[in-house]
């Protein structure tokens, strides 16, 4: 038996089996595999990789990859599915439903609201969408933050689970359309603060190393791969460092990458302290605590407004096991510098 369309996606039928889907308003900013899992649990996933690379699945006409965010009003191709009926469904367990004191935690760590955006401070550990073997997440928890808004906010970027800080949430489909855009455009600011294993040399720079997932290890393991890699560009400035040993640097990425701040960071040679999986964890350093959790914070974002106005600028007090490291060292959270004053951003 063929999985049945939901009746409230819009389909056209447009012959030997194959339907154009419109992509709804509260499906927005999904990924294209994850949107074939709801509509098609019994898909498996190298099943649907085959189908986007033979340009079976196409989305308003060109070829997508899994990874694909898709947005409201976008057509889907979806080749026939009759295939699947000779697999069994797949058994998805119903979600848990959020504990309240996560729900409490969560809605303490708003940092800034308005009525197109909300900003919160991810603490460290808490991811930001599920996955395997993860049931608490950021994504899972925005009815939460709904507050007074007719809808469910919405995720336009990404931080690892590990990495703390700013994470900004569009309130409406409005206003993720255009942050989305932003992010794309790269008009938005992100600033980052890391504890890093030695001192960069020179202590203000420009990298520029395409990187790209690791073909063995890891999966989620990234690596600089300069011939098939893609773009990754990340600026940095030593803001105080200790006795040689420790740096603060303050990382201002171009590109989005996954883990770019961190490969980067090992690239130079002073990885990132406590990133256990770019080599990050010193052998010596007698008195710190905290020196196997990761101290990568997205300390600051700075967002234009459409159409111009005055930007929103929000920045993130450090999760309490970076605050105990910067104390330990004198580091001064309070300075108002700008250190990337005397470089070239253009």
């Amino acid at each position: 038996m063929r999985p049945e369309q939901p009746d409230a996606t819009p389909a056209v039928t447009i012959g030997h089996g194959v339907r154009l889907v419109e992509v709804k308003p509260d499906e927005a900013d999904t990924r294209v595999d994850r949107w074939f899992k709801r509509l098609y649990p019994g898909l498996t996933h190298g099943h649907l990789e085959k189908l986007l690379r033979t340009g079976q699945v196409r989305v308003d006409g060109g070829r997508v990859k899994a990874a694909t965010r898709l947005a409201a009003g976008q057509t889907v191709r979806v080749p026939p599915m009759d295939f699947i009926s000779e697999a069994p469904p797949s058994y998805t367990p119903a979600p848990r439903a959020p504990r309240q004191s996560d729900i409490d935690a969560l809605r303490a760590c708003v940092l800034y609201r308005d009525q197109d955006m909300i900003a919160i401070n991810k603490p460290p550990g808490l991811a930001v969408q599920g996955g395997t073997n993860t049931d608490k997440h950021v994504d899972g928890l925005l009815d939460a933050l709904r507050f007074d808004a007719a809808e469910r906010p919405r995720l336009v970027h990404r931080l690892d689970k590990d990495t703390s800080g700013v994470l900004l949430l569009a309130r409406n489909l409005k206003a993720a359309t255009w942050l989305t855009q932003a992010f794309r455009e790269k008009t938005t600011r992100k600033t980052y603060w890391a504890l890093t294993v030695g001192v960069p040399k020179p202590r203000q720079g420009r990298i520029d190393l395409a990187i790209g997932k690791a073909t063995d290890g890891p999966r989620d393991k990234v690596v600089a791969d300069a011939e098939d890699g893609k773009s990754a560009v990340t600026y940095y400035s030593v803001v105080e460092h200790a006795g040689g040993k420790i740096a603060w640097l303050a990382m201002l990425p171009v590109t989005g990458r996954t883990h770019q701040l961190r490969v980067h960071a090992a690239e130079i040679g002073t990885p990132i302290l406590g990133d256990g999986k770019y080599g990050g964890v010193p052998e010596h350093l007698p008195g710190l605590d905290h020196v196997r959790k990761l101290h990568l914070h997205a300390h600051s974002i700075v967002v234009p407004r459409p159409g111009g106005g005055r930007p929103v600028v929000v920045t993130a007090p450090l999760p309490p096991h970076m605050a105990d490291t910067w104390r330990f060292f004198g580091f001064d959270t309070e300075t108002d510098e700008d250190p990337f004053a005397a470089l070239d951003l253009g």
